[in-house]
Formats: structure tokens, sequence, C-alpha cells
């Protein structure tokens, strides 16, 4: 099964980003998306979600879509701790033992547990955005967007966030769109990467990835990552 946006038209400025402009994403994958910056990946994610209207095109497989969005920012409400952030967005979907062992068990799995009763004020920058991670795939959605969410982080903290997601997405194969500009984070999350062009944009290039061991010293993400950067420059 497969997510397509076909014919997408759409300007922003007086400069069109998207002409007649295609894309397939494959449901329960990750798939990236990489390109330069103003090229309009997050106004892709905002028209995928809604909040932004195309001029024309049509959007198939999305409908009745449930979608969990992550952002940059990790958006915690400060005066609830960190499970109620999680709880809060289930709360009248499920009964209230199961509120609380779903919360449970994504805390668990993003290795947040014994941290369940602390508000955000008292947490790292890294552990606030696996405490976002974890709610967004506790929420029972069918699509995950992520607009660059490890964007403001060092080295050290995205390698244990990613692991973090890795492992979530392991365990509930939901389908994900992850912007962004790092070829690094695209080659550790994805299934597939898509380069996209200045505007208007079009797919450079299509990669497909399919390895057990995703570390950066792999010769073989090595060997894409010197690929996917000859695409871009």
């Amino acid at each position: 099964m497969s997510l397509r946006i076909n014919k997408l038209y759409k300007s922003r400025h007086e400069i069109n980003l998207f002409q007649d402009f295609d894309i397939e994403i494959k449901e329960k994958t990750i798939t990236c998306i990489l390109g330069p910056s103003g090229c309009g990946k997050t106004t892709l994610l905002n028209m995928i979600s809604d909040t932004v209207q195309p001029e024309s095109g049509t959007f198939e497989g999305f409908d009745n879509k449930v979608i969990s969005y992550i952002f940059q920012d990790p958006r915690l409400l400060p005066w609830k701790t960190v499970k109620e952030n999680i709880t809060f967005v289930l709360n009248g979907l499920y009964p209230k033992k199961e509120v609380e062992k779903i919360a449970s068990t994504y805390l668990r799995l993003v290795e947040l547990k014994e941290f369940s009763g602390f508000y955000p004020a008292a947490l790292s920058g890294g552990m606030k955005q696996r405490v976002a991670i974890a709610r967004a795939f506790s929420y029972p959605s069918d699509l995950i967007l992520m607009d660059e969410p490890l964007k403001a982080l060092d080295l050290k903290l995205k390698l244990n966030l990613m692991k973090s997601f890795r492992r979530l997405w392991q365990s509930d194969k939901r389908t994900v769109l992850f912007v962004t500009h790092d070829v690094d984070e695209a080659l550790l999350l994805g299934n597939e990467i898509f380069v996209f062009s200045k505007p208007p944009v079009n797919i450079k290039e299509k990669f497909t990835i399919n390895l057990k061991e995703r570390t950066l010293n792999n010769p073989e993400i090595t060997n894409l990552k010197n690929k996917i950067w000859e695409v871009m420059e």
C-alpha cells in the first residue's frame, strides 16, 4: 500500500514551490525527505496535515488517516508531568487503566519511565524530545509527520534519540514521513530517502535502504552517504 500525491502545485511569495509534482510514500515505512532550505519540505508536511492548502493536486490514500506530528520544538505542556503529557492526548480514547498502561509502555521504550513524575523544566532537551516522540507513538495515529525534530541537538543526543525512535518504530510500524536537512539522520532512520531539488521541486533521486546494521561507520552507509552528497551537490 502507498500514499500518493499527484500533480501538486503550490506557490509561496511568488515562488513556485511545487509544480506538477508527484511522490509516492510507502505505508509502514520511514520515508525521509532531504533537500535545501526553503524548498518546501515543511510546506509539504503542512499540506498533508491539511493546515496549508495546495493550489491544485490530488492526495490519494490520506483520507481518514489519523496524524501525529513531531516538531523541532517538543511542545510539552509545562504544567503537566512527563506521564501526564502523554496521558493528556489519550484521555477519552481508552479506559483510564489502559491510558496509564499505554503511557508507561511508551515511556519505558524511550527509557524515561523513571522520569514519569518529572515536569518538563527538569528535563534536558534530548529527554524532552524523547517524551514528544513517545507521545506521538502512543496516540493511535496512522501517519507520523516529523519536521526536523533533531535539528537543535548535538550528535550524541541525536544518536540516542534515533535509537529510541527505531526501537519504537520496530515495535509499532507506522507510516512515518521525516523531513531533515541532515544526511546522517536520513541514513540512520530511513527505509527510503527522497532528495529534493530547489524550487520548483523535483525528486532528484530516491534511495532505498535495507540494512540491519545502522551505524555511521558501516561501509554501506558511508557509500550511500557519498552518493547522496553527490546528488545534493
